[in-house]
């Protein structure tokens, strides 16, 4: 990395499976290759994602999906925040790995959560068994929340873009707002309801399409 921060939020050293961080560029910033595959969302600013010699600009909302070992830069044009998540790729026999995406947010449809009409949601990675995590974004309109709590054989990492509201983990609570960061280890009980005048929007991982023995 060069004139860029990484806030590391979760990582393996944690005891999570994945690796989640925001990296805060100065213009000029850059942002190298890595082995793994890699998701990038543009929470702020706006970065040039240079591919085999092509460069696509994305600005925020913009995300991209970069496949385990391809070779790519992320280069801002001015002070800029992304949110960054690293998984090692589980494969599977017969399954192709997924292709490089690059893609905006308003560029995917939303639908309701459990036919909420306050609760939408979009998908930014395709529902397909090659990709091993699924990353999306969530709205709630102020007052909406989960219709129950969950728990999940997955874990997440959520990232609050707008707004806030009040999450429960297992037997706590916990006011977030834009910026807050939460791991969710496999088995939590989880629940959230926004809170304010305000739309409350994070993005949010979980491991996916693969059995729980390999998923970590």
């Amino acid at each position: 990395m060069k004139a860029c921060s990484a806030i590391v939020h979760a990582s393996p050293a944690l005891g999570a499976s994945f690796a989640q961080y925001t990296a805060e560029f100065e213009a000029g910033g850059e942002l190298g290759g890595t082995n793994a595959q890699r998701f990038i969302y543009v929470v702020e600013g706006e970065v040039n994602l240079g591919v085999d010699g092509k460069s696509s600009e994305l600005r925020a909302g913009g995300f991209a999906y970069l496949p385990e070992g391809l070779h790519h830069r992320v280069l801002a044009k001015k002070t800029s925040r992304v949110a960054v998540i690293e998984k090692v790729y589980k494969a599977l026999d017969s399954v192709q790995p997924p292709a490089l995406i690059i893609s905006s947010e308003d560029a995917v449809s939303s639908h309701p959560l459990a036919d909420d009409p306050t609760l939408q949601v979009k998908c930014l990675l395709p529902d397909e068994m090659s990709f091993d995590f699924a990353v999306n974004t969530m709205v709630y309109q102020p007052g909406s929340s989960l219709s129950m709590v969950e728990m999940h054989v997955m874990e997440h990492g959520l990232i609050m873009l707008e707004g806030g509201g009040i999450y429960r983990l297992g037997d706590s609570w916990y006011p977030v707002a834009a910026g807050d960061f939460i791991w969710m280890g496999p088995w939590c009980p989880q629940w959230f309801g926004a809170i304010g005048k305000v739309p409350a929007k994070y993005l949010i991982y979980k491991n996916w399409n693969r059995h729980p023995l390999t998923s970590a």
